[in-house]
Formats: structure tokens, sequence, C-alpha cells
């Protein structure tokens, strides 16, 4: 068996590699260069630096969800980690496998209990490997004696939960040699064989007196890569998709099959959610269950009567099955529904996409005539980005084209996530176009990666939303509140000052003059930031919608809940 080569550092960097982790986001700080040192000679693995650890994480995270993969970022002990919590918290709500790679100092410091900065000065160098025992799934400190041990065996957690971890490297562990250990690729572990058999079973069971069958698809298909197999589902006679709001177009949003996206009450087309709610036969794959993705609450189905299929069990009714594993779960689904022979469902008239907003090039700009102008632009092969807020709930009323995704973040929704997951999307997936719809005060906590972004992505598209403001939380209560305003900044100058100064950076206020601005973004190869001036209240269809819910009827749900 063939044995790791040279030191840990490196060794962790082969594992990252062979994970699929090609970009490695962080910033260097005097306990992780020893341990950068190490890492960044291995073949494979390219450094992204970050303007700073929140945006580290951020972009690590963007990186694992549109590539289907590991992300990984680096930062330093103490200062440097604890700026990364949020994004790893970000990460462990919303099933995203990330490595949190930590430089602590040596070992014989530690253990002297050496009053060194970046610590409280009491000797407990463990501290912080506490706090992120809240937010990842596993978490080691490395010793000399077992570091490729522990290295896999995190690692193999983050490929079965899809979750995060951490890693703390001492200083002088990172450059200890490696030792005798597996280079064996890892895989996540297989399911129970005998349990997938009584799940088969189980499921032949229930599908018979059934001619059809709903699939209602969140974002933890994405997570496992499963896209394809729910895509072959719709296929099928008698299957119909929808999707949950973190799983938007999932399925290609023009397919028979296709229900579009189920947000409860807020759901555009009453039939499409009726076909959801009404189903006598309900699959719920890879779903997250929260207010944002039921619409406040506002679901009829009944999630015990359900079939779950989740990441690492599945269940009919109450019928649990353990360890039986979503990627196992889909293909017996699939395989099942096929040979069922059910008759082709008819299709359900899904609503506009609303989207269709005449607009004389003279007229100010709205959220309506903004959004009819982007339906109309966005071409396939697009990363989408939209920041939680008026962007999000704008996006999910779009059509996307094909071979496109929605990436955003609807459980954690931590303002100024998109910014930085933009730039790990758009190194993840170099072959989609990455465009960023995100508001003028969620930017102002992330813009300092602006730069980076454009130096990475070339042809990197960023609308940002000046609404003057916290638009969704104005809609939500007190919108005249004095903290719903922001300082004003002068939004077109900010790509160069950022070092981008070849970006086409332009202000639009009106109709004509957003057209003008998407039209010269259109050409291959160019990166743009345009700047679009919108009314402080005024905000998408699905958000006012939500927004009306939180504040009456949702908001009583949402406290019970």
């Amino acid at each position: 068996m063939a044995t790791p080569s040279g030191s840990v550092g490196a060794h962790l960097a082969t594992r990252l590699v062979q994970l699929g982790v090609g970009h490695l986001f962080g910033l260097p700080g005097d306990f992780n260069l020893a341990l950068l040192d190490e890492m960044l000679p291995v073949p494979g693995l390219e450094w992204v630096g970050s303007t700073n650890e929140l945006n580290a994480s951020y972009a690590a995270d963007g990186y694992a969800r549109v590539g289907r993969r590991v992300g990984a970022f680096v930062t330093t002990y103490g200062v440097g980690e604890l700026s990364a919590v949020n994004g790893i918290a970000g990460s462990y709500a919303e099933d995203v496998p990330v490595v949190h790679v930590v430089g602590m100092p040596s070992g014989t410091a530690m253990a002297a209990g050496a009053p060194l900065h970046h610590t409280f000065l009491d000797g407990d160098f463990r501290r912080f490997e506490r706090v992120f025992r809240e937010v990842t799934a596993a978490q080691t400190v490395l010793e000399p004696h077992n570091a490729v041990a522990e290295i896999d065996r995190v690692l193999r957690v983050a490929l079965e939960t899809s979750k995060p971890v951490y890693i703390g490297v001492p200083a002088d562990v990172a450059t200890a040699a490696a030792g005798a250990g597996s280079v064996e690729p890892l895989v996540a572990p297989a399911g129970d064989p005998a349990g997938l058999e009584q799940f088969r079973a189980g499921l032949a069971a229930h599908l018979q007196g059934h001619d059809d069958v709903c699939v209602l698809a969140g974002p933890r298909v994405h997570r496992r890569g499963l896209e394809h197999v729910v895509a072959g589902l719709a296929e099928l006679p008698g299957v119909r998709v929808a999707s949950q709001s973190g799983s938007k177009a999932l399925v290609d949003e023009e397919h028979r099959a296709s229900l579009g996206t189920y947000l409860g009450a807020t759901t555009r087309s009453d039939a499409a959610r009726a076909a959801v709610d009404d189903a006598r036969l309900l699959v719920m794959a890879g779903t997250v269950h929260s207010d944002f993705t039921t619409g406040f609450f506002t679901h009829r189905y009944d999630r015990e009567a359900a079939v779950e299929l989740a990441i690492d069990h599945a269940r009919i009714g109450r019928a649990v099955y353990p360890r039986v594993r979503l990627e196992d779960s889909l293909q017996v689904l699939h395989e099942l529904v096929g040979a069922a022979g059910f008759s082709p469902a008819p299709p359900v008239e899904l609503a506009p996409s609303g989207h269709d907003v005449p607009g004389a090039d003279d007229e100010p700009l709205d959220h309506a005539r903004f959004w009819s102008r982007l339906q109309g632009w966005i071409a396939p092969r697009t990363t989408l980005v939209a920041e939680a807020g008026t962007a999000f709930y704008g996006a999910l009323d779009l059509s996307l084209p094909a071979e496109s995704d929605l990436l955003g973040q609807p459980i954690w929704s931590s303002i100024g996530f998109t910014l930085p997951a933009t730039l790990g999307a758009a190194l993840a997936r170099p072959d989609r176009r990455p465009v960023l719809v995100i508001g003028d005060g969620s930017a102002q906590l992330t813009a300092q990666e602006l730069g980076m972004l454009y130096a990475r992505a070339p042809d990197a598209i960023v609308l940002l939303l000046n609404n003057d403001g916290y638009t969704v939380e104005r809609a939500i209560q007190s919108p005249d509140a004095v903290y719903q305003d922001i300082t004003a900044w002068d939004w077109t100058r900010l790509p160069a000052a950022l070092g981008a100064p070849d970006v086409h950076a332009v202000c639009a206020r009106t109709v004509g003059e957003l057209r003008a601005a998407l039209d010269h973004a259109g050409t291959p190869g160019t990166a743009a930031f345009i700047e679009v001036v919108l009314p402080p209240k005024d905000a998408p269809r699905l958000l006012l919608e939500l927004a009306r819910g939180l504040s009456t009827t949702g908001r009583a749900a949402f406290e019970t809940s």
C-alpha cells in the first residue's frame, strides 16, 4: 500500500486536491506561514488570496456549492479563524462541505502555555477549536503521531455529512514528516446494503395503487451532485418535479414535468402549488424545512405522510431506514417508478414569470422594469448569484435559461455572502458566466472582494441594486426608521478603487440606460459593474408577498413553528 511522502502540510494539500479542491482561499498570518509553504507547492492547488477571513469562508462556500465538491480555506489562529465563524456557520446550516484549515502556534509553545499574541494569555490554546465544535461536523488539532489518520478521518466526515470541518495544524506539525498511511483517494462512505434492500421493498409496496408521483427536490440534491438523477426522474411517465427555493432550476424550468419553484402560498402558480400540496404520493428528495422554503409555513402537504429521501437516511411514513444514502435512495426511486408503468401526467399550467413589463427608455427604473430587462438578457450557461433580500426573491421569479444555476443562501441568509461566493463560484465553474445581483446594504459588508472577483473572473457582471438602504427590512417593519438607512457610496468608482480600473462601470436610472448597459455587458469576455438605482420602498412581487405574510398571519406561524 502506498504511503504519504513529505510533510503533514503536503499530505493535507494532496488530500484536498484528491477531493477536487483546485483553489485554496485565505490569508497569511505568522502562525500559518509554515503550513502554507508546505501546502502550496503541491501540484493542482492554487492560492487565492482574500481580503479578510470572512470573505475567504464565503468564497470557499460558493466554490463548494457550485462546483459540487469540497471547498477549503486557510486562516491564522485566533483573530483569523474567529473572523470566519459566520461563514462556516452558513456552510453548516446549508450542508456545504468546507474545510477550514487553521495555522496554530507550535505544539511545544501550546504545551508550555506560552503567553503568545492572538491569545488571552491564559495558556488555553484549544478555546477556539471549542467554538468551532458548534458549527462544524468534525474537528481536530493535529499531532505528529496521528496527523495522517486525523486528516483522513475529518475529511471523510465532510464527505459523509456535507458539512464543514475544522483542522488545526500547529506550525511544527505542518513541517513534520507525514509518516505511514494510505494515500488511496477518499470516498464518501457507502450506505447499508441490507437497509437499502428493505427500503426498496417498502417503497415498492408504497407505490402500489398509485399512478403518478410528485417529487419536491431540495438543495441537498445539489450537495450530493445528484441533479442528473432528478433530471432522469423527470423523463419518466407520471412524474412531476417541483424545486425548493435553494434548488431553483434543478430541472429545466421549460421541461414538461417541471412545476417550477414551490413556496407555499406564495408559489406563483396555483396549479403547481396544488400539485405539490395535494399529491397522493409526495417524495421529498434532499429537502430542507424552514420558513423561507415553505412560504412562512403556508405549505399544506403532510411531511409525515410523505416519502423522505435525506442525505443519510430514508423514510416512508413512519418507517425510517437508517444509513440509506440519498444517492442510493434516489436511484431506487428511479428504478421502481420506471418499472411501474405510470401513464404520462397531464401537464400543469404554470403562471408566466411576470417579468414581461414594458417600459419606454425614458421611464425610471423600478423592480418590475429591472427584472423584466434582466429576464430577456440572461444567456444560457450562467451562474446567477442573488443576495438575500430583494435580489434573491426577484431572481426566484425569473425563468432561468438552459444549463444555468441560481446561487443564494436562503436558510442562513447572511447579507454580504454572495459577493465573495461569486468569486468561488466563478473559479469552480469557469464554463459559466457569473452574474451577481446584490443590494447596496449587503454589498457594503464584503465589497473588499470586488477587486479579486474581477481579477479572477474577467467576464463577471455585478448588478448593484441601489435602493438607499435595507429595503427587505423596510418591507417587513418600520420602513422609515433610521436604522434602515446606510451611508451613500459612489458606487461606479468602486471597481477602479479596488484594483479593476478597466471594468465598465456605469449607473442606470432609466430603462434605456439599463438596456444600454446590459447590451454592452452582453459582449463575451466583458466585465461590467452596473449600479441600478431603484426606489427605496419598491421590491419584487415575491418579497412583498412574503413580507405581508411575515407581518400578519405568517408571523404567527413563524413564532409557533
